[in-house]
């Protein structure tokens, strides 16, 4: 159906549409749509069947479509912006709203469809007004909430041709101020274009609007207050004219981010406070045990109590023996006291003792060292002598076999010859060297 409406019943309007040609196209799709379901919703008890289609747009323009699953699609009005109508409509009414009531009873609602949202009007807000009231009342909000109409209200005009000042029944729109006879808005006297290149200035107690063709509209009010309240009027309207959106739905756009923003917010509340709680029950868990523990330290502490009540008894009686006692651990811990220091006296003493044993022990285990070295130097060299006296034996007994050698050859051959006896030949001089 969608892809119907912008491909085929759609398709010949331009991308961009200024926002009157925008309006129109609104009001005759919402009159169509109100042409399919106006048999749901009429006839009403309260409300007369002129006021079902002005609130039938400004529900349709202020609601949200819901997904309720599948290819179920539903418009539903936030609470808040019902309570915004409602409110509306019962200050119109000369009624003093009671936002507090409102949001009791509407506390667990998330959504009103649009049935609901009129048994609400009709049962608790409209009962005991007139239908020609009630249109009247409808027609207003409904110029608010549709036509983005931002003040209406009486002024004084200074005309071009004659320049006198001449009340009209203004109505104030973010591109437009037009102005009529009277208030039922059936004349039109004229309509004051706004763009962003206007602006609104005061002199004295009058209005001053210049705009972008450079024309100084004066209007005067009848009081200072109404003055500077339609002076914030202009002002807003003419920051509005250039929006390609409708003054009322940026509010409600506004407003939608904002409940998203609460309801982030508040889920992160909730999550808190979920976290606080599991906290507050286990902190709760652990008081519990520590009151369960608390009663058996006082069990315990009176059971203890009881028995110390009985032993004061016995240490009353024995009060006298335990300062005697009490004296003579004096005495003993004095006398202890000596003791000790005498043992840590001879502590020293003993320790004294042992380091100069120590130091002999080191000294003697040096002279030993000494000792032992020279010993083994000694060995040594008494091993070098033994094997110089085994050399120079076996080189004295070779030449002892020398010598016999030489012997017995000479007496072989004495024997032999039978020659004289003649000297041997010997090693040792037979003469001394003189010097």
């Amino acid at each position: 159906f969608k892809y119907y409406l912008l491909k085929e019943v759609f398709s010949s309007l331009a991308d961009t549409l200024p926002l009157p040609a925008l309006r129109d196209y609104e009001a005759r799709i919402e009159e169509v749509c109100w042409l399919v379901c106006k048999r749901i919703y009429t006839p009403r008890d309260l409300l007369p069947e002129q006021c079902l289609l002005p609130l039938f747009r400004v529900f349709c323009m202020l609601g949200q479509l819901t997904h309720l699953g599948g290819d179920i699609y539903q418009v539903l009005l936030e609470s808040s912006e019902a309570g915004l109508i409602t409110s509306q409509l019962v200050t119109s009414l000369g009624k003093q709203w009671d936002n507090d009531a409102y949001n009791g009873l509407t506390h667990n609602t998330a959504g009103f469809k649009f049935g609901t949202f009129l048994a609400l009007l009709e049962s608790k807000y409209l009962v005991g007004s007139e239908p020609p009231v009630l249109q009247e009342v409808v027609t207003g909000s409904a110029d608010t909430f549709l036509n983005d109409v931002i003040k209406k209200g009486n002024l004084m005009k200074r005309g071009y041709l004659l320049p006198t000042m001449r009340e009209y029944w203004f109505v104030l729109q973010p591109t437009q101020l037009a102005y009529y006879k009277s208030m039922d808005e059936r004349e039109l006297c004229g309509v004051i274009n706004l763009d962003p290149n206007c602006w609104v200035d005061t002199k004295m107690n009058k209005i001053l609007i210049h705009t972008s063709d450079n024309r100084c509209i004066e209007l005067a009010s009848h009081d200072h207050r109404s003055r500077l309240q339609w002076t914030s009027a202009v002002q807003l309207a003419i920051c509005q004219s250039g929006s390609s959106q409708g003054y009322q739905r940026c509010l409600a756009a506004k407003r939608q981010k904002q409940r998203k923003l609460d309801e982030a917010e508040d889920r992160r509340r909730s999550s808190l406070i979920h976290d606080m709680g599991v906290q507050l029950q286990a902190e709760k868990m652990a008081r519990v045990a520590a009151e369960l523990q608390a009663k058996e330290l006082k069990v315990a502490q009176e059971k203890q109590l009881s028995e110390l009540e009985a032993l004061l008894q016995v240490e009353t009686q024995a009060k006298r023996d335990e300062e005697i006692v009490r004296n003579l651990q004096a005495r003993v811990l004095r006398e202890e006291w000596e003791k000790r220091e005498e043992l840590e006296q001879l502590q020293e003493e003993q320790r004294m003792l042992l380091e100069q044993e120590r130091a002999k022990r080191r000294e003697f285990e040096i002279k030993q060292k000494e000792k032992e070295d020279q010993l083994i130097a000694a060995e040594t060299r008494l091993k070098e002598l033994e094997e110089e006296r085994e050399r120079l034996d076996k080189e004295l007994q070779k030449a002892r076999d020398k010598i016999f050698f030489v012997e017995h050859t000479v007496s072989r051959d004495i024997n032999k010859s039978g020659t004289k006896v003649r000297r041997t030949m010997s090693f040792m001089p037979s003469t001394k060297d003189r010097p």
